[in-house]
């Protein structure tokens, strides 16, 4: 086992540019291997059944054209045969003797003075299925002859066919072929090695420079430049590589931004908790109203810390999927009226206005806690950045797919550049007013549930009239 880890190890340790040179080396080796064994060791032995698998079938060919009852067909093929092929093709009556002859280019032992065709026409006889397969030896030329023999006619034996193939010796074509290929062998593992070596470099460094930008990366340094000239691949990797960094590097920047936000929002009441609960105890203790007044302030600084914990964890559990959607019934006008009631006591309070336009009631299924969450912080949102009116809007608008849910405010509005990054977990306004109601975190809550939903939303904003923020519960009933 420790010997395989190390081997591992080394070879994880191997550069990329030798890996890419070795494996194209490798694939050399092993073509011309086997261009070797095919040409050289293995070229006898399969011309060698080229040629018996082309006179049987030439055979069978021929005789079906003779049972077919087609005589030109017959003697066509042949004729057309013979030539093609090199072989000598023979018809014999059906007592043996001559009944058509062939001449063709090539030694044909069918037709030497020494040959007794009646022999032949006697095995075929003589074999169980009228077909012989020979393999002779011409006594003249030394070479091994094929001889195919078989009887012809439908219903009985009208005669016989021989065909006869010379399997002429290869060892000198072997010979140049070799040589030939020695040459070649030799010229092409050189040009081989060189190509092998030029494209091992030109795959290999592009991925070096971007392994090296990657490494700095890790390090924090988002001002690294991505480098994948060489290759489309290496490209699109940079390319992808330079995304990931300038989304790091802005992840990196709202996490900075949240973290100090967050820390402000819990030390503000922190403090404010520690200070009432001194004068508690060094004023207030023994007057009942100071007490009380004092008290009810530490009530309302925890609240605004647990709401603001709440909120953390919400989004936390929502992005992480651990919270699960439990959908019902229910009708979203009374929902929409049962919500800016709430808000009634701050409007009262601090003198803001919530004009809310409904439709006709619509039964609606989706997760009524969560659905509640997002109108609930939208309007919120709406307050906190509304105008010196203190005007916010909130519309019901039934469509025939869906109910479409609109809060808008009367304050500055959103650049164009910044509404795609309104919703992010990390974003905050450079604009941002302090809170009236809330702790930040609401359109990350508001995104992460419709996400949850697969329902649609967005922002429209005019510079100096205001936002609307929307939404669309698209399982209606």
């Amino acid at each position: 086992m420790k010997q395989i880890k190390f081997f591992k190890h080394a070879g994880s340790r191997i550069p990329l540019k030798f890996k890419v040179w070795l494996y194209f080396v490798l694939f050399t080796i092993v073509v011309f291997t086997l261009l070797w064994l095919f040409q050289i060791l293995f070229l006898e032995d399969f011309y060698e059944r080229m040629r018996i698998s082309t006179a049987s079938k030439c055979m069978e060919s021929i005789a079906e054209s003779y049972n077919s009852g087609n005589e030109e067909e017959f003697y066509r093929k042949i004729n057309t045969m013979s030539v093609d092929n090199d072989f000598c093709v023979e018809v014999l009556d059906k007592y043996g003797n001559q009944a058509k002859k062939n001449h063709v280019i090539g030694d044909c032992i069918i037709h030497e003075r020494f040959t007794n065709l009646r022999e032949f026409k006697d095995k075929i006889d003589e074999s169980n299925s009228g077909i012989i397969k020979l393999r002779l030896k011409n006594p003249r030329s030394g070479y091994d002859m094929l001889l195919y023999g078989c009887t012809i006619g439908i219903k009985e034996c009208d005669g016989y066919l021989l065909i006869n193939a010379v399997l002429e010796p290869v060892g000198a074509a072997i010979s140049i072929i070799k040589g030939q290929l020695m040459l070649i062998t030799v010229i092409l593992i050189v040009f081989a090695f060189v190509i092998s070596l030029y494209l091992s470099k030109r795959i290999a460094d592009p991925i070096d420079r971007i392994t090296t930008s990657a490494e700095q990366l890790a390090k924090g340094d988002f001002n690294t430049k991505f480098d994948g000239r060489g290759y489309l691949e290496a490209k699109k990797l940079a390319d992808t590589l330079t995304y990931a960094e300038k989304e790091l590097s802005k992840v990196d920047t709202m996490q900075r931004d949240l973290i100090a936000n967050v820390s402000h929002d819990l030390r503000t009441p922190l403090t404010m908790l520690k200070a009432y609960a001194e004068m508690i105890r060094d004023l207030s203790g023994d007057n009942p109203v100071k007490r009380n007044e004092h008290l009810e302030i530490i009530i309302s600084e925890t609240d605004r810390l647990a709401l603001l914990v709440n909120d953390m964890l919400d989004l936390s559990k929502l992005e992480s999927g651990k919270q699960k959607l439990s959908p019902s019934e229910f009708g979203i006008r009374g929902k929409l009226n049962e919500i800016i009631d709430r808000f009634e006591g701050l409007s009262e309070k601090n003198g803001y206005q919530i004009h809310f336009t409904p439709d006709e009631e619509k039964t609606v299924c989706c997760d009524p806690v969560k659905i509640e969450q997002v109108i609930y912080n939208l309007i919120n949102n709406a307050i906190n950045y509304t105008g010196k009116d203190k005007q916010v809007f909130v519309r019901q608008i039934n469509q025939p797919d869906g109910v479409v849910v609109e809060v808008e405010d009367t304050g500055d509005g959103i650049e164009e550049d910044k509404i795609k990054l309104i919703f992010d977990k990390y974003y905050r306004s450079e604009n941002h007013k302090r809170e009236v109601v809330g702790t930040g975190l609401g359109l990350s809550i508001v995104k992460a549930v419709l996400k949850m939903h697969n329902y649609d939303y967005g922002v429209r904003s005019t510079l100096g009239k205001g936002s609307t923020f929307w939404f669309k519960i698209s399982d209606i009933k």
